[in-house]
């Protein structure tokens, strides 16, 4: 009985997948101000609050992120600015991360890719402010010695689809709609 009740409970995890839990992270942002005289940008880091791979036969097929909002931080600034900037992130003008303290990211399909450095393309939906929009990356995934890492090329989302919607009193000033991201995260 107990050997059958085994092969059960192997061939159901064979069937509908594996859940394995985000062991490592590393999520990076860029955003980008245009000005009538220049272009400049700012970039940092986000945090994993959690997440997990789903693996069939061996191979991502699905998963889910938590995003640590309040965690969100500007690395390309230091001191006094990088204070003043991740607050303004911070607050109502962008991320409201007192009301909405993380973003998800739910894998829908993984796909097979012809790009010989990002073998696959990650399709699935993207939470932030309540605001829920379809965002898709290409993704090189590896397998070594029971270790699996997602990581993506740089890709980019619309911030105005999810309300992330700061209008600059300085009419010269403008803020590109597009945010890019790099994700790479590892289960064993």
């Amino acid at each position: 009985m107990k050997k059958v009740l085994l092969l059960a409970v192997l061939v159901s995890g064979l069937a509908f997948g594996q859940t394995k839990k985000v062991t490592s992270s590393d999520v990076h942002w860029w955003g980008y101000k245009i000005a009538k005289t220049e272009a400049s940008s700012h970039d940092g880091t986000v945090n994993v609050k959690s997440g997990n791979l789903v693996l069939k036969n061996g191979a991502v097929v699905g998963g889910d992120f938590v995003l640590d909002m309040k965690s969100i931080n500007a690395t390309d600034l230091s001191g006094e600015y990088q204070t003043k900037l991740n607050d303004h992130l911070k607050n109502g003008d962008f991320f409201e991360v007192e009301k909405f303290p993380t973003a998800t990211y739910k894998i829908t399909s993984v796909k097979k890719n012809t790009n010989k450095d990002y073998n696959f393309v990650v399709n699935g939906n993207l939470t932030v402010k309540g605001k829920t929009n379809a965002v898709s990356f290409p993704a090189k995934i590896t397998s070594s010695n029971g270790v699996v890492t997602l990581e993506s090329d740089k890709f980019s989302f619309d911030r105005q689809k999810f309300d992330v919607t700061y209008q600059s009193a300085m009419k010269d000033v403008m803020l590109k709609d597009d945010v890019d991201m790099k994700i790479k995260v590892t289960v064993k």
